[in-house]
């Protein structure tokens, strides 16, 4: 379980002195607790896979969100230190589908639905976000569902 593969990084980044992964899995760790609270299950328990991939989604995005806010404020000490973290997130992502991979999958829900017109986009959109969910950056998904019409 990804969880407990967390949790077991967590001892050899202390050892091999690895302050930003340290500091980068133990949040990781805290996340997964608060999930756990969140849905009325005890501290101790396990998350799914599922459960923390999304977990870890959510992290990545505010990494993110936190780069550019510190690029915004020209504070590239910080901008490194969470592109840091981003990196050591990412790794216990699924690999992302790239743009092609996204327009192939798009096209095919596009016709398996039989959608052309322009007012039914959102409902193309949410039914590729169900099958690509974690599988795809939504941002990618709306730009290429977007391109269509």
């Amino acid at each position: 379980m990804l969880h407990e593969q967390i949790k077991n990084n967590i001892k050899e980044a202390m050892m091999a002195k690895d302050t930003v992964r340290l500091e980068t899995m133990r949040g990781m760790v805290a996340a997964f607790m608060n999930e756990l609270v969140a849905k009325g299950k005890k501290p101790q328990e396990m998350l799914t896979d599922e459960e923390a991939v999304a977990v870890i989604t959510r992290m990545s995005k505010q990494r993110k969100d936190s780069v550019e806010q510190f690029k915004k404020g020209n504070r590239m000490d910080l901008v490194a230190e969470e592109e840091a973290q981003l990196k050591i997130l990412e790794t216990y992502l699924p690999k992302m589908m790239d743009k092609n991979e996204v327009e192939k999958v798009v096209k095919a829900k596009q016709s398996e639905l039989g959608i052309s017109d322009v007012v039914k986009k959102g409902m193309l959109m949410s039914a590729v976000m169900k099958d690509l969910k974690g599988k795809a950056d939504g941002a990618i998904v709306k730009e290429v569902v977007d391109a269509l019409f």
